[in-house]
């Protein structure tokens, strides 16, 4: 598996005990405030959940076999070859003239990576070609490649492990996004680093929500807190309760599918993100946005209306295997930068991995 998580020093967080175990010195400072009118939630236990380790066990995970790398770049090449087709087909043989850009232009639009950062790249690079004196087709694909590369970089950032105890995660999506698989995933990525992890079914709108996050939960030997029915905010403050007391390193909570035109369910989330901090004074440390890479510019809207009412840290984008263009990810660098932690490109764990914009953009200009 890669190494994609970077680390800092934990700041050690005093013990919060369960009601059913012995009591342990809580530090003054960071008093434990129950909820209002929330009652507890009775734990659908799957597997014990393992005990707190100390920094100096936290190491990375092996660096990926040749193979294995080869493997999961040819899978990616694979989910974009429609658009890498119609971008690389047009150097073939071409000349530099206002017919190249203007068949460039088109191809990004199609590719979804939208009018701003099309504009963007185009006037970028008919100014780099002057500059440099580019007269090959090959030179205008490589000055591309440049651009792409120095556009998406940005998006490019580690998830941090081992700063906060327990880190509390949130993940928001819409309904077909690929989000509880999602959490799925990263709860065995967090294992392979060595953190005890519980999930929270903080989606109580979908009926199967519960059931499939309880099955990855026991795939992955963690603990999953659900309701079977009531307030999702009051799942997500137990789970966050469960974590502290048993001093879990990550707590993922997963929440309802929803568009970003349903206002009344946007505000649930702004509850669940509110009640989070109530039960953490920091939390959520981070809240993650899944998207399916195949819905094209109908992402960006959804990267807005998540980031406004919620203050998004990171995404992942899914989906990436099947016909997804990938122009996308230039629309969010250019209009919503939102840190990429994760892209995916298939169903199996190994599919989801860290975003890299020099690997991305080689798979779109080969």
């Amino acid at each position: 598996m890669f190494s994609f998580f970077r680390r800092k020093p934990k700041e050690e967080a005093p013990a919060v005990v369960a009601p059913e175990v012995a009591p342990a010195p809580v530090a003054p400072e960071t008093p434990v405030q129950p909820l209002p009118n929330v009652s507890p939630a009775p734990a659908v236990t799957t597997a014990a959940v393992a005990p707190a380790v100390e920094e100096a066990e936290i190491t990375p995970a092996p660096a990926p076999a040749p193979e294995q790398k080869k493997s999961w770049l040819s899978r990616l090449k694979a989910g974009l070859a429609k658009t890498s087709s119609s971008l690389t087909t047009l150097f073939v043989g071409a000349r530099i003239d206002d017919d190249l850009y203007d068949e460039l232009e088109a191809a990004l639009l199609t590719a979804d990576a939208g009018v701003e950062a099309t504009l963007f790249l185009l006037d970028a690079l008919k100014k780099k070609v002057k500059e440099e004196k580019l007269t090959e087709a090959e030179q205008v694909k490589a000055a591309l490649k440049t651009l792409l590369i120095d556009l998406l970089t940005p998006l490019q950032k580690p998830l941090i492990l081992g700063k906060h105890q327990p880190m509390v995660m949130m993940i928001a999506g819409v309904n077909g996004a690929g989000k509880t698989t999602t959490i799925g995933k990263l709860a065995k990525h967090m294992q392979m680093h060595h953190q005890s992890v519980v999930l929270a079914a903080g989606d109580t709108f979908r009926a199967a929500a519960r059931e499939q996050l309880a099955i990855w939960g026991e795939r992955n030997g963690v603990t999953v807190i659900a309701q079977e029915s009531g307030d999702p905010a009051a799942v997500a403050f137990d789970a966050v309760a469960s974590a502290k007391a048993r001093q879990t390193n990550v707590v993922m909570i997963d929440t309802a599918g929803r568009l970003p035109t349903q206002l009344h369910l946007m505000e649930e989330l702004k509850k669940i993100r509110r009640v989070l901090g109530k039960a953490m004074d920091t939390a959520p440390h981070e809240v993650l946005l899944v998207i399916d890479g195949n819905t094209g510019q109908n992402a960006l809207a959804q990267v807005k209306a998540f980031d406004d009412a919620l203050q998004l840290t990171g995404l992942v984008i899914t989906k990436l295997d099947g016909t997804a263009k990938g122009g996308v990810l230039a629309a969010i660098a250019k209009t919503r930068p939102v840190p990429v932690y994760f892209i995916g490109v298939g169903e199996q764990i190994e599919d989801l991995q860290p975003f890299n914009a020099q690997e991305f953009v080689d798979a779109l200009l080969n």
